[in-house]
């Protein structure tokens, strides 16, 4: 069921297939956020990786090779990535969005909340269309006042 529902919101991915991504070999951010469940609302704390355009998240924090994920969240399918506090009246939330679907996150601090919002930001923009190096310098320097100043990042 939890399969055809993310093949119905364009979310599919198949199991065991992470398209090559060795998630537990260096990857671009890693740490524990806390998730709202797809189906039964509930908050739950999981372990979180980002690595090359998806979003990982494991019950536990010591991943290798057997590790199996919870779920993925392929980022270019996501459109913004912002403080949702005011949204969901707590501290250190954040939300990400697709075309159909907003999911939030709850971090442990405001600075852990502010580098996942700049890591997902970046990593959306670099896996949502084909870009050069330059174009990512260019994103660094350009946005990321923007994204401090107004706390949103908007692909």
């Amino acid at each position: 069921m939890a399969s055809l529902w993310r093949a119905a919101m364009g979310q599919a991915e198949k199991p065991n297939s992470y398209d090559g991504v060795e998630f537990w070999s260096n990857p671009e951010r890693t740490g524990w956020l806390t998730k709202q469940g797809e189906y039964i609302k509930t908050w739950r704390r999981r372990w979180f990786v980002l690595k090359q355009g998806k979003l990982f998240w494991f019950k536990e924090s010591t991943i290798t090779r057997a590790s199996r994920p919870r779920g993925v969240i392929p980022v270019a399918n996501c459109l913004t990535v912002k403080g949702a506090e005011d949204v969901l009246n707590k501290q250190y939330a954040f939300e990400l969005s697709t075309r159909s679907e907003t999911m939030y996150f709850i971090a442990d601090s405001e600075k852990e909340k502010e580098d996942w919002i700049n890591s997902i930001g970046r990593s959306i923009v670099q896996h949502s269309r084909s870009v050069t190096d330059s174009e990512v310098v260019d994103y660094d320097s350009e946005c990321e006042l923007y994204m401090r100043t107004n706390r949103i990042a908007e692909f």
